[in-house]
């Protein structure tokens, strides 16, 4: 998911778009976005401490961090007797570096191009 951002062209390419469409919408809820902030605040936690600083069930803290991981934002490390869980902080940087590339295409207006 590189993107280059001194061109105009610079919004995602289609097989990346389903990708950073599914990164977004995995951002889409307010407790994810609480997640995610939690677990950058940290090296690597378990889901008792999100519970613990959300004030969550367990159960749906459990649903939150498996959307999270199954977009790719969020690593899961098994270990016993707890699995811990960590940001992803290189997915992160390339989502960050989509986004900022489609915003950068849209404000540029239109330009003739090939359709991506």
């Amino acid at each position: 998911m590189n993107v280059d951002l001194a061109s105009p062209d610079s919004a995602p390419p289609c097989g990346d778009r389903v990708a950073v469409a599914a990164k977004l919408a995995a951002l889409s809820h307010p407790a994810r976005i609480e997640i995610l902030l939690h677990l950058a605040g940290s090296e690597a936690c378990c889901c008792k401490d999100v519970v613990q600083r959300l004030d969550l069930a367990q159960s749906t803290v459990s649903q939150h961090l498996k959307v999270l991981v199954d977009a790719g934002l969020v690593r899961l490390t098994p270990e016993r007797p707890r699995s811990r869980y960590e940001v992803d902080r290189e997915a992160l940087a390339a989502l960050s570096g989509a986004v900022s590339g489609l915003l950068l295409s849209c404000c540029a207006g239109p330009h003739s191009g090939p359709a991506r």
